[in-house]
C-alpha cells in the first residue's frame, strides 16, 4: 500500500518477486486481443510459495474487513491464490469459503460454473484475479456467482492492474476494485 507516495516495503518486495518471476518484455498479444510490450504471467508468481505467500498476506488486509464468506474467481488464474488465501484464513481460524468459475459449465453431472461449497444462501463474495487487463472475464465469473449462488459481489481485487479499463469495467456494475499493483509499477 502506498502512504504518501511512498510504497510499503511488503509492497516494494512483491514487486521484486512479480519482476523477477513473472514479467516478461517482448511482443505479446493479451487475452482481450490487445498488442502489449510487457506481458504479466501470474501463475510464474502465484505456484510459487513466496508468490503465493506474499499475494495472499497483502490480499487479505484489504480483504478481511469486508467480512465476506467467500472467495474466488475465473479458473485458472485465480486458483492459486483462492488457496493461498484459503490457507491463510485457516491458519487464523477463520471459516472463508472458496469457490472457482469454469469457463464454460460442466457437461455432465450437475452442470454447474461455480465449483466449491456455497457457504450460505445469499453469500458475500470478493473476486480474486492474478492480472486485470479490462476485467471482463472476472465480471463474467462475477455474473455466474451472482446467479448461480446469489452471490452479493462486494469487491474484486487483482495482484497487478494493467491500466486498460477494468476500474471502469467494474465501476460499471458497481462493484469496487483494487489491486496491490500498477502495470506502471513493474515498469520502474
Amino acid at each position: 500500500m502506498r502512504y504518501a507516495g511512498v510504497m510499503d516495503e511488503r509492497y516494494e518486495r512483491l514487486k521484486i518477486l512479480l519482476k523477477e518471476r513473472a514479467v516478461q518484455f517482448g511482443e505479446f498479444t493479451l487475452s482481450s486481443g490487445a498488442k502489449s510490450d510487457v506481458y504479466v504471467d501470474g501463475r510464474l508468481f502465484t505456484l510459487s510459495s513466496r508468490g503465493a505467500a506474499a499475494a495472499a498476506e497483502l490480499l487479505w488486509e484489504r480483504i478481511a474487513p469486508l467480512k465476506i464468506d467467500a472467495v474466488g474467481g475465473m479458473t485458472l488464474g485465480a486458483d492459486p491464490i483462492v488457496g493461498a488465501l484459503l490457507h491463510l484464513a485457516g491458519q487464523k481460524g477463520i471459516d472463508l469459503a472458496g469457490f472457482l468459475v469454469r469457463k464454460e459449465p460442466k457437461g455432465h453431472g450437475t452442470k454447474k460454473s461455480v465449483e466449491g461449497p456455497k457457504p450460505n444462501d445469499r453469500p458475500r463474495v470478493v473476486m480474486i484475479e492474478d492480472t486485470f487487463t479490462t476485467g471482463g472475464s472476472t465480471l463474467k465469473a462475477a455474473k455466474l456467482v451472482q446467479k448461480e449462488w446469489n452471490a452479493e459481489v462486494v469487491a474484486a481485487f487483482s495482484i497487478v492492474d494493467r491500466g486498460a479499463g477494468a476500474k471502469e469495467t467494474f465501476a460499471a456494475e458497481g462493484i469496487p476494485m483494487e489491486s496491490l499493483l500498477t502495470l506502471a509499477d513493474l515498469r520502474d
